[in-house]
């Protein structure tokens, strides 16, 4: 079994279709010890079902079936009778260590984002959000509205650590930009590794003025302090003016395609001639080898009904019909993801 996160995995689906229908009982199990944060607790070495369950204020018994059963799928090792050890699948679940899916194990076992995959019958036979079905609002407006839920989604997007943007910065050269404008980017944080490695560029982080609100602290690097501009708003009804570069990242997935066009359409009117616009965005492949990214596909399905991920050819056309020519197409070193780069004609 896979665990989703920023790196694609080979992968041979070694279980059998009768063992597959049981995939969910795994997925929990993993839920619960990265909720319980065990593999932090096995950092420094084995130690015996009795201490890990003291520490995390469970059933001794309980805790080790779930452990021992684990072992089975190589997360985890029983070393001695009830006593348990770090394996290479079982490292990635600790907090702080790179590559880490930790958050991502949480947040995706958490009630309010698994009980909606509970009716992807409902998404199947009506083309619309599960989520939206259950809860009466999409999934932003909710982590509005249910602040544990919000802090837990954005403690999941944010990753301080500027060496996990260093293949985007390997993939292009950002050095003639003179102006970025960051549409929707959240956190931050990739414009400022952007910005640090550019130190005569400016930016501009554009997103809504909640997300704004959260990420006031960004210009408290001294090398970017100066340098970036926070502006709060939505990308459907204006986008700021002048940029040489409008950047999205995993912005256009959210959308369908009339309103994809519409946001690149406004950035196409914002920017200055001869402009650039760079997407970031996982390729949906063909044929009918395993991909995370049509996994992703129908959680797009099931919680924003209105995205999707898209191939190549799709993404050439939402540039077409947004009046931008598609000049480069980069694959991210290390990542799902690619870079497409479209300049205004």
């Amino acid at each position: 079994m896979v665990l989703l996160n920023s790196k694609p995995s080979k992968i041979e689906l070694s279980l059998t279709t009768g063992e597959l229908v049981y995939a969910y009982w795994i997925s929990r199990m993993i839920y619960v010890v990265a909720k319980l944060g065990i593999a932090d607790l096995l950092k420094d070495g084995s130690q015996h079902c009795d201490a890990l369950a003291s520490a995390t204020n469970t059933h001794s018994d309980s805790l080790y079936r779930v452990l021992r059963s684990l072992a089975g799928f190589g997360i985890f090792a029983e070393t001695q009778p009830r006593c348990f050890e770090l394996t290479p699948q079982a490292e990635s679940l600790q907090s702080d260590v790179p590559g880490s899916v930790r958050k991502d194990a949480i947040l995706r076992g958490e009630e309010f984002y698994y009980k909606p995959w509970e009716n992807l019958m409902y998404s199947v036979q009506t083309g619309e959000s599960a989520f939206e079905h259950l809860y009466g609002v999409d999934l932003f407006q909710y982590y509005e509205q249910n602040p544990v839920a919000g802090e837990m989604f954005h403690k999941y997007a944010s990753n301080p650590s500027l060496e996990l943007y260093a293949p985007y910065l390997e993939a292009y050269d950002f050095s003639s930009i003179g102006k970025l404008v960051d549409i929707g980017g959240g956190t931050g944080n990739l414009l400022t590794a952007i910005l640090e490695a550019n130190p005569t560029m400016t930016g501009v982080l554009f997103d809504l003025p909640k997300s704004i609100d959260r990420v006031k602290n960004l210009g408290e690097r001294a090398s970017v302090h100066n340098r970036c501009q926070l502006i709060g708003g939505s990308f459907f009804e204006g986008i700021p003016e002048g940029g040489d570069v409008y950047l999205l990242k995993e912005v256009i997935h959210l959308w369908d395609d009339e309103q994809a066009i519409n946001i690149l359409k406004h950035c196409h009117q914002a920017m200055k001639e001869q402009g650039r616009l760079l997407v970031i965005e996982c390729i949906m492949p063909s044929g009918n080898e395993f991909s995370n990214v049509k996994l992703e596909d129908v959680h797009m399905l099931v919680v924003c009904s209105r995205g999707r991920e898209r191939t190549e050819t799709e993404f050439k056309e939402l540039f077409k019909s947004a009046g931008f020519k598609l000049t480069k197409i980069i694959p991210i070193k290390n990542s799902r993801f690619s870079l497409f780069e479209g300049v205004k004609p």
